[in-house]
């Protein structure tokens, strides 16, 4: 566990975000960083696929980013020009 500074606009962003979704301003703030590292590991996934992807996680065990890298790496890329 450690300590991450945030701006004070931030802090009142996670305090309204929490409240209205009934999480506490960690929770919340945790919530925005998983969603945002997933969102940066997978941009082709919409919000919903998102959510999707951390509620069978968490079913799993819970987030684990080594282990997602891991198995990302293990499956075969995508061509771009759509050619194998």
């Amino acid at each position: 566990m450690g300590i991450v500074k945030i701006s004070d606009l931030m802090h009142e962003n996670l305090r309204v975000a929490g409240n209205a979704l009934s999480r506490s301003i960690n929770a919340q703030a945790e919530h925005w960083m998983r969603v945002g590292m997933l969102t940066e590991m997978h941009p082709e996934l919409d919000h919903r696929e998102i959510c999707q992807l951390l509620i069978r996680a968490e079913l799993a065990g819970g987030l684990d980013i080594a282990g997602a890298v891991t198995a990302q790496l293990g499956k075969p890329r995508a061509s771009s020009t759509g050619k194998h």
